[in-house]
């Protein structure tokens, strides 16, 4: 049995947060990751001489961000990429009606400001919401006060459909009212021109992480936390748990004792969505200069919607589109070939039968990933914010789950990742540590 101070389980930005601060304060740690490589949810494919983030993209506003600023000390190039989450207009977009056609720059104005009439009812529906309302209840809610005819309200029904499909890959019915609260970015968006993994290996220079170690029993008591692996039985007096909330939920992975009921009551709230991103590579650009999004109204939007331009990136045409929520779970059997198709002939619809076929493509399977079972968290109906914080309570004093779902403040995000890391050393060590830490050198 090996037998340490303490235990971090999973090696994803959460857990590697958490095992440097612990060993940068004396303690003996052990990683323990299930996967053949470090990073979790955060991962880089480089073939083909290529650099493609498949998991974690961007740092969504840079500004007060403990991401970026790990990343500056770290030495890691960035280039400024700022989307603005799922907005009608934060950057040029080309919007497409439902006949194909695209919008007049004088309709799209339109249809932009019905959007942020609908935004700014919400606000105040959302917050007298009950606790079992949806994020389809109080949109609705929000239209019904425009006084619309039915086409222009269908318009923004569908963007608003869209927006929770996006942001948290799950359709709008089985979103919970709060699960898209705030939607606001704090300076500068960023990407990774050599890739986002390269956060993972700095935060793991130096621990002692063992690969291909799925945990598949936790015991914890007064006297500590027991993790049982194919390989080994390890011992520890704290231990952090940071797997995604897929794996929470797993039969694959047995908490003994069960988790209390403030535990598990949040975690019953919360799922893991469907959200896959492709990637296609043309060998020409055959869409306008000077857009940033590609975006179609109607019923032939109902699963590829919007296309995102990141020529910019690396100098090759590129279009991101993703399978998310409905569309996700349905082409989930798909072979590339067959997204692909569906894919182009929505491109051929707008942009006519000579767009080419792709050179390239990247598409993700999260939902088949048995380490993640998704992408990320969201809160299904009947969950609140506080959800997040409770599901990181501490248990007995000597279990502690970490992640991207257990942080409240911008939850689904490599910050909040980190953050809860940095929580949860803290909890173990029993006293404050600063998050620099993280990033200082010795």
């Amino acid at each position: 049995m090996h037998t340490s101070d303490a235990i971090v389980i999973g090696a994803g930005i959460a857990g590697l947060s958490a095992a440097r601060l612990l060993r940068a304060e004396g303690l003996s740690v052990v990683v323990l990751e299930a996967r053949h490589r470090i990073g979790g949810r955060v991962t880089t494919d480089r073939s083909a001489g290529r650099v493609t983030d498949l998991g974690a993209s961007w740092i969504h506003g840079i500004d007060g961000s403990p991401v970026a600023a790990a990343a500056t000390a770290f030495g890691m190039r960035t280039k400024e990429f700022t989307v603005g989450g799922y907005q009608p207009d934060s950057r040029p977009i080309a919007h497409y009606g439902p006949d194909g056609i695209r919008l007049s720059d004088a309709d799209a104005r339109a249809y932009v400001a019905d959007i942020r009439a609908v935004d700014a009812a919400l606000r105040d529906t959302i917050a007298v919401s009950p606790a079992d309302a949806s994020y389809r209840d109080v949109t609705e809610a929000a239209l019904a006060m425009q006084g619309w005819n039915a086409d222009r309200t269908q318009r923004v029904r569908e963007y608003l459909e869209h927006r929770a499909e996006e942001q948290y890959g799950a359709w709008i019915e089985d979103l919970a009212a709060h699960g898209l609260d705030d939607d606001t970015i704090d300076g500068d968006e960023v990407v990774f021109p050599d890739g986002y993994d390269s956060l993972a290996t700095h935060l793991a220079e130096g621990l002692d992480v063992r690969l291909d170690h799925p945990v598949s029993r936790v015991e914890w008591s007064a006297e500590g936390v027991v993790a049982t692996t194919p390989h080994e039985v390890f011992r520890a007096t704290a231990a952090v748990l940071t797997v995604p909330v897929g794996v929470l939920q797993s039969p694959a992975l047995v908490i003994d004792p069960a988790l209390p009921e403030l535990n598990a009551g949040a975690l019953s709230r919360l799922r893991m969505n469907a959200f896959e991103k492709i990637f296609l590579r043309f060998p020409a650009r055959f869409w306008d200069d000077g857009v940033y999004a590609i975006r179609q109204q109607g019923p032939e939007g109902r699963w590829w919607h919007s296309w995102y331009d990141l020529t910019a990136l690396d100098d090759e045409p590129t279009l991101l589109t993703f399978a998310a929520g409905p569309a996700a779970q349905e082409t989930r059997d798909w072979d590339d070939d067959q997204v692909v198709e569906s894919v182009l002939a929505q491109l051929r619809r707008l942009f006519g039968a000579d767009v080419p076929a792709p050179v390239a493509v990247n598409r993700t399977h999260w939902q088949d990933d048995p380490f993640a079972h998704g992408a990320y968290a969201y809160m299904t109906l009947g969950s609140t914010t506080a959800d997040h914080d409770d599901l990181a309570t501490p248990i007995g004093g000597v279990l502690h789950i970490a992640g991207e779902a257990t942080w409240t403040d911008d939850p689904a995000t490599v910050p909040a990742a980190l953050l809860s890391g940095h929580r949860a050393a803290t909890r173990v060590l029993g006293r404050e540590v600063a998050v620099e830490r993280l990033w200082s050198r010795p």
